[in-house]
């Protein structure tokens, strides 16, 4: 019946009808439950414009982080930083892109693959990984430790120390951080001399660097010379021994001998059984 009478007056005519009977009743009548009246609780100066969010109509799911980085998600792999293993993120998918969150933050994005068994990103996710491992922080250990002497001894000789001991069947992250607590005990120029000492004398090591810095820190006390019973034992005065004329002799008679000619045995006779001048042989 409606839809007859607004086709009688004319929708116009309706629409005009009802905004009359919104300003002139409703909107002037007091409310029931404010007490006020809408014209006197409205206030278009107060409105604001609404914040513009688009529909987010992505196909959305969660998916486990694995220790390998992966996620699996539409029969293909995603890989993420390292440090997601373990959680729950967000996969946000549409037909162009694989988008990762955690909570609100996008981790990563992916071109969108209707292939199967793929994976994405694990390259660069992987190459993260390696550096973080055990011997990239022994390199950055080796790093600070050259940062730390450099000026104070030669950086080549370091370079060389170290790469030496690398040789021994020593563990060289744990020398390196030995090396670096002894910076932190000593001070940088005390463990630079020591370590220049260590290899001069060729002693690969944390724990020689560690034994020339006590030694320095107390060096020992000279002792004073034996006192005998008898002052006339303590009177004698001996001549300082030098070995070199011991291997003069020991190096001129090995030279000697290595020059000489070989000497053939003489023939021995035989004295067994041959008859003797004068024997009869029957």
């Amino acid at each position: 019946m409606l839809e007859n009478h607004q086709k009688v007056l004319g929708r116009p005519d309706v629409n005009r009808q009802a905004r009359q009977w919104l300003a002139d009743v409703a909107n002037r009548r007091e409310h029931r439950e404010t007490r006020l009246r809408p014209i006197d609780r409205f206030q278009p100066e107060a409105l604001r414009p609404l914040p513009v969010i688009p529909y987010d109509y992505r196909d959305s799911t969660e998916a486990l982080v694995h220790k390998d980085l992966r996620i699996q998600f539409d029969a293909n792999r995603y890989c993420v930083p390292h440090r997601y293993v373990g959680r729950r993120l967000t996969v946000k998918a549409d037909s162009s892109s694989v988008a990762i969150y955690h909570r609100v933050e996008e981790v990563v994005s992916y071109p969108r693959s209707y292939r199967r068994g793929q994976t994405f990103g694990a390259e660069r996710f992987e190459r993260v990984l390696a550096e973080q491992r055990p011997a990239a922080r022994r390199s950055q250990a080796q790093q600070r430790l050259l940062d730390s002497l450099d000026g104070l001894c030669s950086r080549a000789v370091v370079e060389a120390y170290l790469g030496d001991l690398a040789d021994t069947d020593r563990s060289l992250g744990r020398q390196i951080s030995e090396l670096l607590d002894l910076l932190r005990q000593y001070g940088p120029e005390p463990v630079a001399g020591a370590i220049e000492k260590a290899a001069a004398a060729r002693a690969f090591g944390a724990d020689y660097v560690a034994n020339i810095l006590r030694q320095q820190q107390s060096p020992r006390r000279p002792q004073p010379p034996l006192q005998l019973r008898d002052a006339r034992l303590n009177a004698l005065v001996t001549d300082p021994i030098s070995l070199l004329a011991y291997d003069t002799f020991i190096l001129t008679t090995e030279k000697e001998s290595n020059d000489a000619p070989p000497t053939e045995t003489p023939a021995v006779e035989s004295i067994g059984d041959d008859p003797k001048p004068g024997d009869d042989p029957c």
